[in-house]
């Protein structure tokens, strides 16, 4: 029952629920970042697939820079995402049991605002290799996370600190078919780093590996509580793809698909506060569960398929929509193993594939002026058996508005901002085992605030 113990000891690297989070600090669909322009974020990025407005088109489509003027190609910008992340009890429950006093930590609160603010930056260039061919390279963040909560909360033995980081180099490439067609390519090599903590009720292992009160009473007087903290990162490759085809005069669809993306996550797990001296001569194999060490993760982030269009309706109006699958469904649960092969946790996710729908409109209202505005339904692959205080996702709904402004002939400003309406998130959980980690029984109420700001120039 040691290595059960340790079943939270952070490496529950909810990682489908760490690697980023509904509630949590991502807003496509569980922990994905759509958030890779601002040009789009005024529509809430619905035909994002078929704009090509500028170089950041190399991530929702690479095919759209054959559509970009002439010349090099430059924009980078900046989304500021505020988020909140609130849960209220329902009838949470501590760890471990009252027959045994030592083994129970005090229930705590409900963690405070486990959100707050990040930022997410981007960067694209793009420019002419040959007639007909363009070349340009990306720089984003596709996937993150980062939420905290109170350290004395009454989940703290699921989750306390969650912080999920990823940066994509994405070079691509495009190909002009004809006048009305489209192909582009593109590789991404993707860095992502993980650090991730939560409380350890040391008493109560101890209790359930030796089944000693007397042990489980010398462990609570040393101090019963500690905490576990993983930090973990790989590289690795995928790529995407992307066609545009002009279908009538003032209408042009976009496809595109990026694929999935394999890690092998390997860093380590390091505990605080054990009770060293209490544990000697307890058991050897409670003392190594309980021990530092390296720890490794496989995961498959999802790949994802999208439909869009846009029409100029005249030369005031331009409609967007689009329509997103992603395939999140290959993730049914997250065995950490140590280096020497035991397991250290198993999480339950299955996940399920989503959808996202977004429509949008831009009007020109002069030669410097563009107003956009835009709306979308986000769904979570998150089901409410499995979700976890890591991932406290669900369904949201995007309402956004933004703009353009010409500075000059070949500059441009975009700027936007959405505000998203997370559904009440129900949550409980034991981790897979309520002696250990208690039961956390509640609802998470959230929501986010998106601004968003870029500049783009044309050399």
């Amino acid at each position: 029952m040691a290595s059960t113990g340790i079943k939270k000891t952070a490496l529950s690297l909810a990682v489908a629920g760490a690697f980023a989070g509904g509630v949590s600090q991502a807003h496509a669909s569980a922990f994905a970042l759509i958030e890779q322009s601002a040009s789009g974020l005024g529509n809430a990025f619905a035909g994002a697939g078929a704009a090509a407005e500028d170089a950041s088109t190399i991530y929702y489509n690479p095919a759209g820079m054959s559509l970009l003027p002439g010349g090099i190609q430059v924009s980078a910008g900046l989304a500021l995402i505020n988020l909140s992340a609130k849960f209220s009890d329902s009838g949470s429950t501590q760890t471990g049991t009252p027959a045994v006093p030592s083994t129970q930590a005090p229930l705590g609160g409900t963690g405070g605002n486990a959100g707050g603010l990040s930022a997410v930056p981007n960067l694209y260039l793009a420019t002419e290799l040959a007639k007909d061919w363009k070349i340009g390279v990306g720089i984003s963040v596709p996937f993150g996370l980062k939420t905290e909560y109170s350290p004395d909360w009454m989940g703290r033995f699921q989750a306390i600190k969650s912080d999920i980081e990823t940066v994509n180099v994405n070079p691509s490439v495009a190909y002009k078919v004809s006048e009305d067609a489209s192909l582009g390519f593109g590789l991404n090599y993707q860095h992502l780093h993980a650090q991730l903590t939560n409380a350890v009720n040391f008493a109560a292992a101890t209790f359930g590996a030796t089944g000693s009160a007397a042990a489980a009473n010398a462990v609570a007087a040393a101090g019963q509580e500690g905490t576990a903290s993983v930090k973990g990162g790989d590289s690795a490759w995928g790529y995407n793809l992307g066609a545009m085809f002009k279908v009538a005069p003032d209408t042009r669809m976009g496809f595109s698909y990026r694929s999935s993306i394999k890690y092998h996550v390997t860093g380590t797990v390091i505990f605080s506060g054990v009770p060293t001296a209490t544990l000697q001569g307890i058991s050897p194999a409670l003392a190594a569960a309980f021990s530092d060490g390296n720890v490794n993760l496989d995961i498959e982030l999802p790949a994802s398929a999208s439909i869009a269009v846009q029409h100029k309706l005249d030369p005031k109006w331009t409609l967007l929509g689009d329509v997103t699958w992603t395939d999140w469904s290959k993730i049914k649960q997250l065995v950490v193993t140590r280096d020497n092969g035991s397991t250290l946790s198993t999480t339950q996710e299955n996940f399920k594939n989503t959808w996202r729908i977004g429509a949008g409109a831009t009007y020109r209202y002069d030669d410097a002026w563009s107003i956009k505005m835009g709306v979308a339904y986000d769904q979570t692959p998150v089901n409410d058996t499995d979700r976890t205080a890591r991932l406290p996702d669900n369904n949201r709904l995007w309402l956004s508005a933004g703009g353009q402004y010409r500075l000059f002939k070949d500059g441009t400003l975009d700027f936007g901002y959405a505000h998203l309406f997370i559904k009440d998130a129900p949550i409980n959980q034991n981790g897979g085992n309520a002696f250990l980690n208690g039961q956390l029984v509640g609802t998470y109420k959230g929501s986010v605030d998106i601004f968003g700001a870029q500049f783009a120039y044309r050399f």
